[in-house]
């Protein structure tokens, strides 16, 4: 009797470690997906204006211009950026320092991890 509860035992473990390490394959598979081949799917901003552009039916003249008026305001922006840049970052460490203290130290470690992918998410687009 004892030898069928083991074998019993054996064909569950065996079948619980397949559902296992198939979800763990799938989840792999999903992440990798997600990192590598979602990525090259992603539109760039020209094909992005370019989208609008049609959308709109531009002509060729209209598009110039607008893609002048981009840049300038891109130029205006990144200047506006690199003045306000100290204060931002000095606005960010005070916020830093207030978080820190509210949070444990398992939470401030995530809360780091987390912070840190959204901005790297938000560089890439």
């Amino acid at each position: 009797m004892e030898t069928k509860d083991r074998l019993t035992w054996k064909i569950r473990l065996a079948a619980f470690s397949v559902f296992l390490l198939g979800f763990v394959a799938g989840g792999l598979a999903f992440n990798i997906y997600n990192t590598w081949l979602a990525r090259e799917k992603r539109i760039t901003k020209d094909e992005k204006y370019e989208r609008i552009f049609d959308q709109l039916n531009l002509s060729e003249d209209q598009k110039i211009e607008v893609r002048r008026i981009i840049a300038e305001t891109r130029e205006e922006v990144q200047a506006l950026r690199k003045d306000t840049e100290p204060r931002m970052r000095e606005i960010r460490m005070r916020a830093s320092e207030k978080f820190q203290r509210v949070l444990t130290p398992e939470q401030w470690e995530k809360f780091q991890r987390l912070r840190e992918e959204a901005f790297s998410e938000k560089r890439s687009d």
